[in-house]
C-alpha cells in the first residue's frame, strides 16, 4: 500500500512501522480527533480522542488506539530519525477528511 492513497487512520495504523502523524493546525488536529473516534480509535487507557486536546504530532498504533507523542518523539519526528524502538518511523501529514492522509 503507498502512503499517498491512504484515506482512512485504519490503514494508516496498518503500516509496518511507527506512525507519527503531524497535525499543522488546530483545525486539523479537531478533525483529526473526530476521524479517530469515528474510525474506532482510542487512547490507550480507552477515553476517546474527542475527550482530549491532540498535540502537534500524534501516534497511530496498530490496535486501534493513538498517544501523544512525548519530547522525544518530537524531536524524533523533527530530526529525520529512522527508527523509533527498533521499529521504521513513518513521518506524514494530517489534510483533513477530505483528502488522504501523505507523507511528510
Amino acid at each position: 500500500m503507498q502512503i499517498s492513497s491512504i484515506k482512512t487512520i485504519a490503514e494508516l495504523s496498518q503500516l509496518n512501522g511507527r506512525v507519527y502523524v503531524h497535525l499543522s493546525t488546530d483545525e486539523l488536529a479537531e478533525q483529526f480527533m473526530q476521524q479517530a473516534e469515528a474510525e474506532g480509535f482510542t487512547f490507550g487507557d480507552g477515553v476517546k480522542p474527542t475527550e482530549r486536546y491532540a498535540t502537534a504530532v500524534m501516534a497511530v498504533n496498530p490496535d486501534h488506539t493513538i498517544n501523544y507523542v512525548g519530547a522525544t518523539g518530537h524531536i524524533a519526528f523533527g530530526a529525520g530519525v529512522k527508527t523509533v524502538s527498533r521499529r521504521p518511523l513513518i513521518r506524514c501529514s494530517y489534510l483533513g477528511t477530505s483528502t488522504s492522509i501523505f507523507p511528510r
